[in-house]
């Protein structure tokens, strides 16, 4: 008998042996998480029991438990990589099936998936055209099209105007009462002495051309009185628009909003012929300004449109949010991480690559975002190193080994005893 018992202990550290070089092997494998063996006694029972006298009959392996303490947090350079500070697990789709890793080193194929090395697909919540979440859990795919441009549809400033200007002379840019008109041989420019001040602001046509409107500032001969002449590309649009200030230097309640409006605007191209672009009429918000006595400053230009822009950054915030960025200024965001947890993350079923499958034991999964239901946070640029503490599997190690030869030993023994009776006389 102390032979079986013999050889289970040699099996039993033989795969204590197994798991603590598994561990070491990973040591440097990101969201790995060590394991531990853990082993029972054995006893032969009856129906009526074990008597009291019995002895054991070995050990055997009951079960093979992982440690999902936090390994320790290492900074990449691809924005990709994703680390969770805290618990939960990414989860990921093999074909449909669902997976679940800690292991957060992704990138994009070639149709803007995000997936693993092993080309296991990201899951999260996507979003529609308009950039809201769509409540379903899918796929994480980044679209790399370019933005579509947006026309202008509304701008503003925020000026001062200097109130010790003098009246200008009249706007009168060609001398017969014609107007700018910078595609004319010879081009209409603007005077100097017909206006006080100018400013200018791009603006942007359906196609995203951008555009330079210029508006030109004429302090009138009444108190307080000014009026802007407005210019696209050099070529003046519209007349007059007047700017009444009050004795305070402000404008008055009544006139406010202040709106200098551009009504069908046909864009052109740089030899003055229309460039394509649908007529646009956009308005310019100048209920900011003022009238004090101090120079010509601009505060703050504004407007809504923009050209189109191709994808240049990814980021993720925390939360597991995607944003890109495009070299147009504008920002998107695409999409939800998704995190998964479990009531008892010991009864996972590890299957290779750093992934673990459901399994009954486990208990179902809860489905939510970073930071949300007990998980963790997200960690951009990246990733979870593995949590084997190389010291403690050495030791680990030397205690199995020295079970291992006092198990050898124990046979050695048990072969001189039977020996020696086989040698009675």
């Amino acid at each position: 008998m102390a032979f079986d018992t013999s050889v289970s202990g040699i099996l039993a550290a033989s795969a204590d042996l197994g798991i603590i070089g598994n561990n070491i092997a990973n040591s440097s494998t990101a969201g790995f998480k060590s394991s531990q063996a853990e082993f029972t006694d054995i006893y032969a029972a009856s129906l009526l029991g074990t008597p009291g006298t019995a002895i054991g009959q070995g050990v055997q392996l009951n079960s093979v438990t992982q440690d999902f303490s936090q390994g320790n947090i290492e900074f990449t350079n691809n924005s990709l990589d994703m680390a969770i500070n805290g618990s939960g697990f990414f989860t990921l789709s093999d074909g449909g099936v669902a997976t679940y890793s800690r292991a957060g080193a992704f990138q994009l194929d070639r149709d803007g998936f995000i997936v693993n090395a092993s080309g296991l697909q990201l899951q999260g919540y996507p979003t529609d055209d308009e950039g809201n979440l769509v409540g379903e859990l899918g796929p994480l795919q980044l679209s790399t099209a370019l933005v579509e441009p947006k026309g202008t549809g509304e701008a503003s400033i925020t000026a001062n105007l200097d109130s010790r200007d003098l009246p200008a002379e009249a706007w009168n840019p060609d001398g017969a009462g014609g107007a700018l008109n910078g595609f004319a041989v010879p081009p209409v420019l603007p005077k100097s002495d017909q206006f006080n001040s100018s400013t200018s602001l791009t603006v942007y046509d359906g196609l995203g051309n951008p555009h330079v409107l210029s508006i030109y500032f004429v302090k009138g001969a009444g108190e307080n009185t000014w009026e802007a002449r407005t210019a696209i590309d050099g070529v003046e649009i519209g007349g007059a628009t007047a700017i009444p200030f009050e004795d305070n230097g402000q404008l008055g309640e009544a006139n406010k909003p202040l709106l200098l409006n551009i009504a069908d605007w046909q864009p052109l191209n740089a030899d003055g012929a229309a460039n394509g672009a649908a007529a646009q009429t956009f308005s310019v918000d100048l209920s900011s300004f003022t009238q004090y006595g101090a120079s010509f400053a601009v505060s703050t230009v504004q407007q809504d449109g923009y050209t189109t822009g191709q994808l240049r950054g990814l980021e993720i915030d925390d939360s597991g949010v995607l944003f890109t960025r495009y070299t147009n200024g504008q920002s998107r965001q695409q999409g939800q991480i998704a995190i998964a947890s479990f009531t008892n993350a010991n009864g996972l079923q590890p299957v290779g690559d750093t992934s673990f499958v459901e399994t009954f034991s486990a208990g179902s999964p809860t489905i939510t975002t970073p930071g949300l239901s007990g998980t963790g946070l997200l960690q951009s640029g990246a990733l979870e190193g593995s949590n084997v503490e190389i010291t403690s599997q050495l030791v680990r190690m030397i205690v199995a080994q020295r079970n291992f030869q006092a198990n050898a030993q124990m046979i050695q023994t048990e072969d001189a005893v039977t020996q020696t009776v086989i040698n009675l006389r």
